[in-house]
């Protein structure tokens, strides 16, 4: 993370704001501040995003996991069809983000 002063030049506010938004995060245990080294992202969050991330996703598979296996689908089939959605919506997300604004 930058440190107050470089953020507070950045954003133009007072360096008080930043430290105050820092101390706040990390009481959040957000962020780590280690005197001489600077501020970093404590592993904790990002660990809780990790597992954020996964909830997300994890939720609608479980349903296309429930029908697969009240449709009697095998597991490698599954497999197939998420990796053809996954693709499809890779190249859709890549076309998107390469087009121009």
């Amino acid at each position: 993370m930058p440190s107050v002063r470089q953020l507070a030049g950045q954003l133009a506010v007072n360096q008080n704001t930043i430290l105050k938004v820092y101390n706040q995060l990390c009481q959040e245990k957000i962020l780590q501040i280690e005197r001489g080294s600077g501020t970093f992202v404590a592993a904790e969050a990002r660990r809780g995003r990790t597992a954020e991330r996964k909830e997300v996703v994890a939720a609608p598979l479980r349903e296309a996991a429930a029908a697969a296996v009240q449709l009697d689908m095998g597991l490698p089939e599954l497999q197939e069809i998420l990796a053809e959605q996954y693709e499809a919506m890779a190249k859709q997300e890549q076309k998107v983000r390469s087009e121009p604004l």
